[in-house]
C-alpha cells in the first residue's frame, strides 16, 4: 500500500511555543527579540512551505535481532541494536518520507546572507517544526489505516539517529517510487530539500507508540536528545 499526502501550514498547528525548546529556551517565554522574529516567520510560512508527506508498507519483512538487520524485499538494513529491539514484534513495515519544501531553507539562506542570521536561525528552526509537525500526521494516517486490521504501529526511526548510518537512505529510497514526495538525495545520501525526514515505522498486533527513550541512544549530537538529557 502507498500512500501520499499534502498539507497546508495551517493544518500543522504551529505555534510560538513549539520554537522554544530548539531555539533553546525553556517555559513558555521567549527573550527580545524572538518574539517578534517568531511572529513575522509564522505570518510569512504559509507562502514558504510545500509540505508532502507518505509512506509504504510493506507486508513481507524479515527482523533480526541477533543480527541486527532488517530485511525488505531483498534489501538488508542494518540499524542498531535500539531499532531493530523496537521493531523486532512486528509484522508490517512501513517507509515513510515528509518534506517542508525547499522554499523555506531557500528564504532562510537568503536572509542570512543579506546580514540577518539571527532571523535566519528562527526560518530554519521553523522549517524543522513543519517537517516533524507534517510527519507526526503522516504517521497518524498510519496508524488509522492498519487500526483497520486491529494492529497498532511503532514509534519512527530514520536513518542518522540512534547510531543508524545515514548511508541507508539510499536502500531506503531505492524502495519507494522515484522522487517520492519531490526528495532527492545526494551522492553523500543528504535529503534535498533539506527539511525531509524518511525512516521506518513497526506495524503489528500490540504495538504502539512509547514516545522517544533517549536514554537508550548514545548519539550525543541528536538536538532531540540534548533537550531530553537537559531536562
Amino acid at each position: 500500500m502507498l500512500k501520499q499526502f499534502k498539507y497546508t501550514f495551517e493544518e500543522l498547528n504551529i505555534i510560538p511555543e513549539d520554537f522554544y525548546e530548539l531555539l533553546g529556551f525553556e517555559g513558555n517565554e521567549a527573550p527580545e527579540p524572538f518574539p517578534d522574529y517568531i511572529k513575522e516567520a509564522l505570518n510569512q510560512a504559509p507562502a514558504l512551505c510545500d509540505i508532502i508527506g507518505g509512506f509504504k508498507i510493506f507486508d513481507s519483512v524479515e527482523i533480526s535481532t541477533k543480527n541486527l538487520t532488517i530485511g525488505i524485499e531483498g534489501k538488508v538494513f542494518s540499524p542498531t541494536k535500539t531499532v531493530t529491539t523496537q521493531l523486532k514484534t512486528s509484522s508490517k513495515l512501513a517507509l515513510f518520507a515528509c518534506t517542508a519544501g525547499a522554499k523555506i531553507s531557500e528564504h532562510a539562506n537568503k536572509i542570512s546572507a543579506e546580514s540577518d542570521p539571527l532571523m535566519a536561525y528562527v526560518f530554519d528552526v521553523l522549517g524543522s517544526n513543519m517537517v516533524e509537525k507534517a510527519t507526526d500526521k503522516v504517521q497518524a494516517s498510519l496508524l488509522e489505516e492498519v487500526q483497520k486490521e486491529g494492529l497498532g504501529i511503532t514509534d519512527r526511526y530514520s536513518p542518522g539517529y540512534c547510531e543508524w548510518s545515514v548511508g541507508e537512505q539510499q536502500m531506503l529510497f531505492s524502495l519507494l517510487p522515484a522522487n517520492f514526495c519531490g526528495i532527492k538525495l545526494s551522492d553523500s545520501s543528504l535529503m534535498h530539500p533539506i527539511k525531509s525526514v524518511s525512516g521506518i515505522i513497526g506495524i503489528g498486533a500490540g504495538l504502539r507508540q512509547k514516545g522517544y527513550q533517549c536514554e537508550w541512544c548514545t548519539d550525543k549530537n541528536c538536538i532531540y536528545g540534548k533537550i531530553k538529557r537537559k531536562k
